[in-house]
C-alpha cells in the first residue's frame, strides 16, 4: 500500500513523529539542523501551492522518468538528494525562528494541503514537473517522511 497524505491515518502519523522532533535532534545524513529541515519542508509546501517560486530543471521526459520512479517505485529516498537553492535554508530558503512555531506552521501546511476541497491550485514541481492531486499528496508524504527519518524519528 503506498502510503499518502491524501490518507488521514498517513498524515497523522507523520504529524505524530514530526511532534517528536526537536531542535537538537541529530541528522543522519546532509548538513541540515532539524530547524532548518522543517523549514525547509514549509518552503517546500509553499512552492507546491504557488507562494515560492523555485526555477524548473528537468525537461518534460526527464520530469516524467523522475517522477515516475521517486513517486511509484517501493524504495525509499536515498540520502544526499540535492535541493534546489530557493529551498535549502542556508542559500535561498526561510531562514528558522521559533522551533515551536515552525513546527506548527508545518503542521498547519500539511492540514492546508490535505483540506478538501482545496484552496489553492498546484503549481509545477522543479523536478517532477505538472503532477495530480494524488501525486502531489503522495510526494508531499514521501518528502516528510524521507526527512523525518533523516532525524531519526
Amino acid at each position: 500500500m503506498m502510503r499518502t497524505l491524501a490518507r488521514p491515518r498517513d498524515r497523522l502519523e507523520l504529524i505524530a513523529r514530526l511532534r517528536t522532533l526537536r531542535p537538537e535532534s541529530v541528522r543522519r545524513w546532509g548538513r541540515m539542523s532539524a530547524h532548518q529541515m522543517v523549514c525547509h519542508l514549509c518552503d517546500a509546501f509553499r512552492m507546491g501551492m504557488g507562494e515560492r517560486r523555485v526555477r524548473i530543471v528537468a525537461g518534460p521526459f526527464r520530469r516524467m522518468m523522475i517522477r515516475w520512479f521517486a513517486l511509484y517505485v517501493p524504495v525509499r529516498w536515498p540520502a544526499g538528494i540535492p535541493t534546489r537553492p530557493e529551498l535549502d535554508q542556508e542559500r535561498l530558503g526561510t531562514r528558522p525562528g521559533d522551533f515551536a512555531a515552525d513546527v506548527a506552521q508545518l503542521e498547519a501546511l500539511i492540514e492546508l494541503v490535505t483540506a478538501q476541497p482545496r484552496s489553492f491550485e498546484w503549481h509545477t514541481h522543479p523536478l517532477l514537473g505538472t503532477m495530480s492531486d494524488a501525486a502531489w499528496l503522495r510526494w508531499g508524504y514521501l518528502h516528510v517522511d524521507h526527512h523525518l527519518r533523516q532525524f531519526g524519528v
